[in-house]
């Protein structure tokens, strides 16, 4: 058998098993994995270099199924590859396999969750974007697209990324077999509407016919051959290519073929070819940078200092003293200061420029490597890139978000996430170290205004607790970053007053110092900088749900819609300022002899 006849063998066999699982499960999309068999036979079986028993080898070419709901023909690959057994590949979508209808990192040769779509691509730019500059490895990224996720402007981030950093490491494969979920995409099988969109924003195309895998192989040999820039191959496929009963009809997106018995049998039945896939060049060594001693900035107690200068400052402390850290930013590292980690360590940052969701792809990509990402910028524009932290949850992936300014409830509702919020330079110091070490998605919040440093510079804050600033029986104040010293001026003022107020600084909202919020017999009072869903109040009160007796609850935060003003103006229409948190105390106080 020549190449081009194990090809087209294995591209059936691929076929076939793409159709199996689905038809087993009665659900999945084989009708997508069917249009892209071909070209994946062919990559598999001469273009690949990946070794299967060692999926973490630094050396291994990356394989991203953008397309992820093509599920069944990534499992098809791993069956052929000999990495899976036929058994395995049947238990698709079954309550305890690993092989779900979209693919995660639960599957040891999948680096990242591509359930939605218009992700994967992104993500294989921040793989690529670390082999070339941080791993300087040969290593390739191929990435299956659907033509339907090209719609989203995620995809034109990353390929004007992958162009701007020259990219010659990564292919992007273009499965275009002109039908959607609800029928035609976009632009059909207008294929140099993709290919001039794709050159225009710097890459090298090639147009195939996505089923001659003499084209593919041709459009592959020139792929690497490529110096400079990313290459884009837009192939033509056929949408359920092997069943002339759903070929290009629209109404079988995402349903298990009805008739999978005849047409496994029309494409010549059940095989078992198994390709012997290349191993990588393992004669490169992965590139490391120098480590150092860690010497976090020091603040002077009573000066003040923003937290956001601080993230700066440390974030440059902690990349000098550990080689894995690598810091990326939406262009406005002057205001987030992490132009700072810039300045002393250019090779280890990333501009990702106004395109937050590129941004935090590309941490994702580079954490699967193994390295350590923050990636920082004003905390709103974080709500663009949402659905990417949402997903790379779901990829198990590891790395630090800071977000300046206004901050982001949503992050409470992610998955595993850590949402930290300090009040001072040197809390802020002490979280960035512990961030780096923490599994999971780590957001920091930070403060845009100079606050005064009230912790000494040697003292250590664990993600999880809380500082208990001032000690007072009548009534709580629970605040983080900037309400922690409006409390701390309520406090002085009821303290006049002969009301002796407990102020604590909630910094780790996410997981939260539940004990010491259970101890607390007095009332409380939450006040935080932002909306009260899903931020501070309702951590607080989820902390105390399950009390037999919990204490009255009294939520400070902002009701209405923000406008320009000073802060201080702004603070106090909200009610959050010091006079707000003083009356909203005062009144739980008086309320709480009354019924006493």
């Amino acid at each position: 058998m020549n190449d081009a006849e194990l090809w087209r063998e294995l591209g059936q066999q691929l076929r076939v098993d793409a159709i199996r699982p689905a038809a087993k499960a009665g659900s999945g999309h084989p009708t997508s994995g069917m249009s892209a068999a071909d070209l994946m036979a062919v990559l598999l079986a001469k273009y690949l270099h990946y070794d299967f028993e060692n999926p973490h080898d630094p050396h291994n070419d990356r394989l991203v199924f953008s397309k992820g709901h093509a599920s069944t023909l990534l499992y098809a690959i791993f069956r052929a590859a000999g990495a899976i057994s036929e058994d395995e590949l049947l238990t698709y979508r079954q309550f305890d396999s690993i092989f779900e209808g979209h693919p995660t990192p639960r599957i040891p040769w999948v680096d990242v969750a591509t359930g939605s779509l218009g992700q994967g691509l992104p993500y294989a730019v921040g793989m690529a974007l670390a082999g070339k500059r941080l791993d300087r490895l040969p290593f390739r990224v191929w990435t299956l697209c659907g033509d339907s996720e090209i719609a989203e402007g995620s995809q034109w981030e990353a390929l004007e990324h992958a162009a701007f950093y020259d990219l010659d490491n990564l292919v992007a494969i273009l499965d275009v077999n002109r039908l959607g979920q609800r029928g035609e995409t976009m632009h059909g099988w207008d294929l140099d509407s993709y290919a001039n969109r794709a050159r225009a924003f710097g890459c090298h195309t090639i147009e195939i016919d996505g089923h001659d895998v003499e084209a593919i192989d041709r459009a592959y040999a020139e792929a690497i051959g490529v110096a400079g820039q990313p290459v884009v191959i837009v192939a033509k496929t056929i949408k359920g290519k092997g069943d002339p009963e759903v070929e290009d009809k629209n109404g079988f997106h995402g349903k298990a073929l009805d008739n999978s018995d005849e047409v496994i049998a029309a494409l010549g039945g059940v095989r078992h070819l198994e390709v012997d896939v290349a191993k990588p060049d393992t004669g490169g060594v992965r590139h490391e940078f120098p480590a150092g001693t860690l010497e976090l900035p020091r603040y002077e107690l009573g000066t003040e200092v923003a937290t956001r200068k601080a993230y700066g400052d440390a974030l440059a402390a902690l990349g000098k003293a550990r080689g894995d850290i690598v810091a990326l930013d939406g262009e406005v590292s002057n205001s987030t200061f992490a132009d700072e980690f810039r300045d002393e360590i250019p090779e280890r940052y990333f501009e990702m420029y106004i395109a937050e969701q590129q941004m935090v792809a590309t941490a994702v990509g580079m954490q699967v490597l193994g390295w350590r990402p923050f990636a920082s910028t004003f905390a709103a524009f974080l709500s663009r890139a949402y659905d990417f932290i949402r997903m790379s949850a779901i990829s198990r992936a590891n790395y630090c978000l800071c977000g300046s300014h206004a901050g982001v409830s949503m992050l409470r509702a992610v998955h595993g996430s850590t949402v930290l919020h300090p009040c001072d330079a040197n809390q802020t110091a002490k979280l960035v170290e512990r961030m780096a070490d923490t599994d999971g998605i780590v957001y920091l919040r930070t403060l845009r205004p100079a606050t005064p440093v009230v912790y000494e510079p040697d003292e250590a804050f664990e993600i999880g607790g809380s500082r208990t600033l001032r000690q007072g029986e009548d009534v709580a104040i629970v605040g983080a970053g900037i309400t922690v010293h409006e409390a701390l001026k309520a406090a002085d003022t009821l303290a006049q007053e002969g009301i002796e107020a407990r102020v604590i600084d909630l910094y780790s909202i996410k997981p939260l110092d539940a004990e010491t919020l259970r101890s607390l017999t007095c009332p409380i009072v939450t006040v935080e900088d932002h909306w009260p869903e899903g931020g501070l109040g309702e951590a607080v009160l989820s902390a105390l749900s399950d009390s037999d007796e919990r204490p009255p609850v009294v939520r400070l935060a902002v009701h209405g819609m923000p406008h320009s003003g000073k802060p201080a103006e702004l603070l106090a229409e909200a009610g959050i300022d010091a006079d707000g948190i003083a009356a909203a105390a005062r009144t739980l106080v008086r309320d709480q002899v009354s019924a006493s």
